[in-house]
């Protein structure tokens, strides 16, 4: 039987609309639950820290956060507005890429990745 690759997910919702701490949080919590099924989240949020310490535009922030988008196998759309969440969205639908708008609903089309050994 063949290994199967993790299914790497991006994980798109609100940063700077409403509570930036909690949008953080939430986004990784989402990373966490899916990590815990042996998915591989990619997190945009995080970069709030690296921010934090060298400031870049939002252009840039797009920039790094869309080329990782391409490299993902799904979308994970949180709740919420998000101008931002929106573009991600459209350009992952614009490149084929499936977005969900819950991890259930992932689960259902890919499965639970933990009884499985992965590469």
């Amino acid at each position: 039987m063949g290994e199967r690759k993790k299914i790497k997910v991006f994980v798109s919702g609100p940063y700077t609309k409403g509570d930036v701490a909690q949008n953080v949080k939430a986004a990784i919590h989402a990373a966490d639950m899916l990590t815990t099924c042996g998915y591989i989240p990619f997190v945009p949020h995080l970069t709030h820290f690296w921010h934090m310490i060298y400031p870049h535009s939002y252009e840039f922030w797009c920039e790094q956060d869309n080329e990782w988008l391409l490299v993902c196998n799904v979308v994970l759309r949180l709740p919420g507005e998000s101008a931002g969440s929106d573009a991600e969205t459209k350009l992952a639908e614009e490149h084929g890429i499936p977005v969900y708008y819950d991890i259930d609903s992932i689960l259902h089309d890919f499965g639970d990745f933990t009884s499985v050994r992965n590469i």
